[in-house]
């Protein structure tokens, strides 16, 4: 999968250093896979969680952080579209965002 933006991910993570090896691992795995499904999600990342137009919510670190991505399963991309605290992601509209 074409992940965009990792960029992202490094601004968050430089941050929150206690994110950083988690974000890195997903961000590896992502870049890997050939997700197809969210059943191919879920084979791999049990504890994700799915919404409407296709946007994943992916717990990170022992869900002290989350993930929040769009992910077009036809052309194999995957945008980030919020990385934050769970305090964060709790002020948030994830369907939204």
């Amino acid at each position: 999968m074409n992940v965009i933006s990792k960029r992202t991910l490094v601004k968050f993570y430089e941050e929150h250093a206690q994110a950083k090896i988690a974000l890195e691992v997903w961000h590896s795995d992502a870049r890997k896979a050939e997700w197809k499904t969210p059943d191919d999600i879920k084979k791999v990342y049990a504890s994700a969680s799915f919404l409407r137009d296709n946007r994943v919510v992916f717990n990170i670190k022992g869900n002290d952080y989350r993930l929040i991505v769009h992910i077009d399963y036809l052309r194999k991309i995957v945008r980030v579209k919020f990385i934050g605290t769970h305090a964060q992601y709790d002020k948030i509209k994830a369907e939204e965002i």
